[in-house]
């Protein structure tokens, strides 16, 4: 039984990260079968309920407002448009309703009573629901919990050494104030990161360090391929080859082997061979729909095709609280 672990050292982690590639991937699909059926995918969908005006400085980022990007600003969509997008996902598929907004950080006003709206909406449905909304206080995490808040999204982005490279509007112990934060009221940890944004391997290796030295690691780790937007500064970023999502897939599945590890951002630049080398190494849920906040994702139909053609199914949801991490 492969041990569950919280003391990684970095030089332990670039060790499993710097193996020949082919006994990466064997080692890492060993571990998946051992806590995950590999036939299993939880299928996610997200939706951008507030878009773009955000005060960060997000590098990446097209809803930075000192960005000119085409992404259109509008203001928080209305309850009942939301619950209606979240059945829609539901009929299509999707277990677990992810709703976004662009804000550096929740505040107690009227926006956020109808936060909480849409969670209790979205788990009246029986959908895993979660929300990345920026920077929580312990008493807005607990709101969202008692709301029925399944899970919450705040990814490291990169490693510590590189974030100010990235983002300077926030710093590195903000992003882990709040999911010390959200772990407090017992709502499910998603926290992972994005490559491509110009850091070296060992920055990689180091935000999978910080995920896997969490005192509990993450439930879910989003691992997300720079999707270049023009008018941002890394608008002209060379694409992520699908070996190094490989690689990082595989290593974050051997150190945190009850997580599940999504291909998120990117995947609509992989060909069905690319993804189902990212499943052979570990990944285990994805994004369904068309966008993922403002950037391009497969449509519902390549997925459906996909997962016909690499002999998968969905995940059920609620299936991850029976497993403690």
């Amino acid at each position: 039984m492969t041990e569950i672990r919280n003391n990684w050292t970095r030089e332990e982690i670039k060790e499993i990260f710097d193996m020949p590639i082919m006994e990466l991937m064997y080692k890492a699909a060993t571990v998946h079968r051992e806590f995950h059926d590999p036939k299993e995918v939880q299928v996610c969908t997200l939706l951008s309920v507030k878009t773009g005006g955000c005060p960060e400085d997000c590098a990446y980022c097209p809803q930075a407002a000192r960005y000119h990007t085409d992404v259109k600003v509008h203001k928080l969509l209305e309850v009942e448009e939301v619950i209606q997008r979240a059945a829609d996902a539901k009929s299509a598929g999707s277990t677990r309703f992810c709703m976004g907004a662009a804000w550096r950080e929740v505040r107690d006003n009227r926006d956020f009573d109808k936060v909480l709206d849409m969670v209790k909406g979205v788990n009246n449905m029986g959908m895993e629901v979660c929300c990345t909304l920026g920077m929580l206080s312990e008493e807005q995490a607990q709101k969202l919990k008692d709301a029925g808040l399944y899970a919450y999204n705040h990814n490291l982005d990169t490693s510590e050494e590189h974030y100010n490279e990235i983002i300077t509007t926030r710093n590195y112990d903000d992003r882990l104030g709040t999911l010390d934060n959200v772990r407090k009221a017992d709502i499910s940890v998603c926290s992972g990161g994005i490559i491509g944004l110009g850091e070296d391997l060992d920055d990689r290796v180091g935000m999978l360090h910080t995920l896997a030295t969490l005192p509990s690691h993450p439930e879910s780790v989003p691992v997300n391929a720079l999707v270049p937007v023009e008018g941002t500064p890394l608008e002209k970023q060379e694409r992520v080859s699908v070996w190094e999502m490989v690689r990082m897939i595989a290593t974050a599945r051997i150190i945190m082997p009850k997580s599940m590890v999504r291909l998120s951002a990117g995947r609509v630049r992989m060909n069905t061979e690319e993804q189902a080398l990212c499943f052979m190494a570990g990944a285990n849920s994805i994004f369904a729909g068309e966008k993922l906040l403002t950037t391009p994702n497969p449509e519902e139909d390549m997925d459906k095709k996909l997962f016909q053609t690499l002999n998968l199914k969905p995940r059920k949801a609620f299936k991850d609280q029976e497993v403690s991490v």
